[in-house]
């Protein structure tokens, strides 16, 4: 996925994540960030707007640690993204894989045990 990954680090590179949050936490299933403000959604690709999907049959989420874009159907890519707590192979083909979580394990681990606000959301697997 070179354009979602060119995208993910140009982001990273302008400092557009400094100070983002991660909005949506998701025990056993993901870990979402990279929106913008206080509600963590929103944000752009550095092309401005969205992005297409790029799929590929090897860059699935099959563990722990996957790093993928988040979002708002077919070919809307911009600049939010997400990272698995467990293989989730429904997500194959709907969401652009572009990396795997190298080091960090153990800050993935106590994101994942911290308590969130709000109702339990339906468990889409």
């Amino acid at each position: 996925a070179p354009r979602t990954s060119f995208n993910f680090l140009a982001l990273c590179a302008s400092n557009f994540y400094t100070n983002s949050i991660f909005h949506r936490n998701m025990r056993g299933f993901m870990l979402q960030g990279g929106g913008m403000g206080d509600s963590g959604k929103g944000g752009e690709s550095i092309w401005g707007g969205t992005f297409d999907d790029e799929f590929h049959p090897d860059n699935v989420h099959d563990k722990r640690g996957v790093l993928s874009m988040a979002n708002k159907g077919p070919n809307t890519n911009a600049a939010q993204f997400f990272v698995t707590y467990e293989r989730q192979l429904h997500l194959n083909n709907v969401y652009t894989v572009f990396g795997r979580l190298l080091e960090g394990w153990d800050v993935l681990e106590k994101m994942e045990k911290l308590p969130v606000k709000g109702a339990p959301k339906k468990s889409l697997a």
